[in-house]
């Protein structure tokens, strides 16, 4: 579907149908949405004593989409969980983040089967975001901060009411199944309206907040041409703790693990960590700070996009608020520019 306002596609209903809706949903599907604790917003699960406080159309649960798909830690020879569910509140940034995931793990020659399921028994409910973070950028790199496209519904609150507009045959297929439980009607065409204006106000606000920065094939023209010192200057701060990657929406590097019996487990792993490519006999190519810290710049600007046709960086800002050295990447480019 694109940017044109299909009014047939847009439905809405009460706050409290909605939460009653969910509560009949809970025994087909499990469901997970942000809700806050103390001063940060990440995914838990639904259930009828936390539904009244589920957060809607504020940007970035903590935790990445893509731990869903990929946990840190599986048995890939044990029987992949066939559960549905249903994931509430997943910022566009997050959405754009499962595509090149798609491109990597859905390969026709190489499907991973486990994460496959996954996606196949997940239903996306975007959140439009409707406020903007201090590092927040997806603006930079073409994504919008509300989802038209791969995910299956984009949800916004309004004044009271749930506003769902379909993307996908999954999302169809779930608002009919809410018609049966729920008193759901279409949408005016003065609320989508509204909801559209508090969209296009949020990426005005994203492309001000991020003068200067630049677009994602410059920053890779720029990563490539930087020179040795800057990667020096920049790395002095790291600690190694792996954080930019592990929160990254795209980032999925991985340890296969033998075990005994012949089971697998894949574990997610960092280029950050010390030892990363370390092989036998002891060598590593990324043994000094340096050339560990340049290489994530270059695999997200430069190398994977060689490879794959998906954004690689999705501007969602996680590594920035995550490094504890203080790390500012879109200084680094911004000096660059």
């Amino acid at each position: 579907m694109n940017d044109v306002t299909d009014m047939k596609n847009y439905y809405s209903l009460l706050n409290s149908d909605w939460n009653s809706a969910l509560e009949q949903l809970f025994g087909d599907y499990l469901i997970y949405a942000p809700l806050k604790t103390g001063e940060s917003i990440d995914y838990e699960l639904i259930q009828n004593e936390n539904i009244q406080e589920i957060i809607y159309n504020v940007p970035k649960p903590t935790t990445p989409l893509k731990t869903f798909f990929l946990p840190i830690k599986e048995n890939l020879t044990s029987e992949t969980p066939d559960s549905k569910r249903i994931i509430i509140g997943t910022p566009n940034c997050d959405i754009h983040g499962l595509n090149i995931l798609d491109e990597i793990y859905l390969d026709k020659d190489y499907i991973d089967y486990a994460y496959q399921a996954r996606r196949e028994n997940t239903i996306l409910i975007s959140s439009s975001c409707f406020e903007t973070l201090e590092h927040c950028h997806c603006m930079t790199y073409g994504v919008k901060p509300f989802s038209k496209e791969n995910a299956d519904i984009s949800l916004a609150q309004m004044d009271k009411k749930i506003h769902l507009e379909i993307l996908s045959e999954k999302g169809e297929k779930l608002i009919s199944e809410l018609q049966n439980i729920a008193n759901i009607s279409n949408s005016t065409e003065s609320e989508v309206k509204d909801i559209e204006l508090k969209q296009h106000k949020i990426e005005n606000e994203i492309i001000a907040n991020n003068t200067g920065l630049p677009d994602y094939k410059k920053t890779g023209k720029i990563v490539d041409q930087a020179d040795n010192k800057t990667w020096i200057k920049y790395s002095s701060n790291c600690v190694s703790c792996g954080a930019c990657a592990t929160i990254c929406p795209t980032c999925t590097c991985f340890l296969l693990i033998d075990k005994p019996n012949f089971e697998k487990v894949r574990q997610l792993d960092a280029c950050q960590y010390p030892g990363f490519e370390r092989v036998a006999g002891g060598e590593d190519a990324l043994g000094e700070l340096p050339k560990r810290f340049k290489n994530r710049y270059f695999c997200k600007y430069v190398w994977k996009p060689q490879k794959f046709k998906s954004l690689v960086c999705t501007g969602c800002g996680r590594c920035i608020e995550a490094c504890i050295g203080k790390i500012n990447k879109n200084e680094l480019f911004r000096e660059l520019a």
